[in-house]
């Protein structure tokens, strides 16, 4: 299933690194990450693992004060972290 992500044949025998990005448009706070997974993949690669970037959700907490969706805001922290963790057990990279 990798080949279609672009894995080569020497990719197999690499470690795999997820890199989590919460990255989007959504969120100026979080606009900037996508450059620094960027980086990050980057070092991985220097460091001859493989690196799969997936990402998670974000809030803004600017966004979301003064109306209903403040009550999402410490909430979705958790959602972030228990979505990591998801992927990492599910995909069973060897590193983060």
């Amino acid at each position: 299933m990798l080949r279609a992500v672009g894995f080569s044949e020497e990719d197999f025998g690499k470690p795999q690194v997820g890199v989590a990005s919460s990255w989007n448009e959504v969120t100026p706070c979080n606009y900037h990450l996508g450059k620094l997974a960027a980086l990050a993949k980057e070092g991985v690669r220097e460091g001859g693992a493989v690196p799969l970037e997936f990402t998670t959700i974000a809030v803004s907490d600017g966004i979301a004060m003064g109306h209903e969706g403040m009550k999402a805001s410490l909430i979705s922290r958790e959602v972030i972290a228990d979505s990591v963790e998801l992927v990492m057990h599910a995909e069973r990279f060897d590193g983060l």
